[in-house]
């Protein structure tokens, strides 16, 4: 499916911000209406392995918005993926203020939703910082479903300066769609201990209700999706495997229209192999 990209600008509470929007293009039927995607990206802004990483999603018939989250402190320029670049995202990770994670996240759903183009029926997925991003989009119930790579500092509630709630949020019922957490088993990022208490936390009986939760952990390091050389982490073929389980979840939960959900009375089922 052929796709066109454009610049937009929202109001957040913390001052303008550009989205990157990726949608499929089809002259003939301008009305069309898709379902939306939030692409978080990590600590770089919209590079081009971020910005092809959303084409890639709009070319499967998706609507795809791309913030620039780091928009007080760059605009809307992509950072260098080299020392100084990744000293500067790291510092602004911090550096921004929790509240203004939140507004960007509700303005960039504001966006699609209000997009003619969107059929209103939302999903979010995102890298490295990204993914955290993904995640805590999430607790807005208007996210249907999150695919989340290499979620960095929910393990450590160290998003910003004063930290973040993310996964005490999450631990209290917050989250009602679905999430699929995706991890490196080689990612220093994110150690052991962290994916453990993650996995731990959000699949204990006192999170109701349960969270619908896919939790994988896959020979990889960090930022395996990134699509570029300079960390020589880029793994082509796992990328192709998580590519396709995001695809199936947001075609499952996002790409079509359901109707309302019924709960239906649990019942215990005589497992037969």
């Amino acid at each position: 499916m052929l796709i066109e990209e454009s610049k937009h600008e929202v109001q957040t509470d913390f001052g303008p911000m550009a989205i990157f929007l990726v949608k499929p293009k089809l002259p003939e039927y301008p009305n069309a209406k898709w379902p939306g995607v939030v692409v978080w990206s990590e600590i770089y802004q919209v590079t081009g392995p971020v910005l092809r990483f959303a084409n890639s999603i709009a070319s499967q018939g998706y609507i795809v918005a791309c913030p620039c989250v780091y928009h007080e402190f760059e605009g809307d320029k992509a950072i260098p993926y080299d020392v100084p670049g990744t000293d500067a995202g790291n510092r602004y990770k911090i550096e921004k203020k929790l509240a203004a994670y939140d507004s960007d996240a509700k303005a960039s759903v504001d966006f699609l939703i209000s997009h003619p183009n969107c059929t209103g029926r939302i999903g979010a997925t995102g890298m490295c910082l990204g993914g955290h991003l993904a995640f805590r989009n999430a607790l807005d119930p208007r996210i249907i479903s999150s695919v989340c790579y290499f979620p960095t500092d929910i393990h450590s509630a160290s998003l910003s300066a004063d930290g973040d709630d993310s996964l005490v949020r999450a631990s209290k019922g917050q989250i009602k769609g679905e999430v699929v957490l995706i991890f490196g088993v080689q990612d220093g990022h994110i150690p052991k201990e962290g994916r453990t208490l993650i996995r731990e936390t959000l699949t204990n009986p006192s999170v109701q209700p349960a969270l619908k939760l896919s939790f994988l952990e896959l020979q990889a390091n960090h930022a395996f999706i990134r699509d570029e050389m300079s960390k020589g982490r880029f793994d082509a073929a796992i990328s192709k495997v998580c590519f396709e389980l995001l695809l199936e979840t947001f075609g499952r939960t996002i790409a079509r229209d359901l109707g309302e959900k019924t709960d239906l009375a649990k019942k215990e089922d005589k497992l037969v192999c």
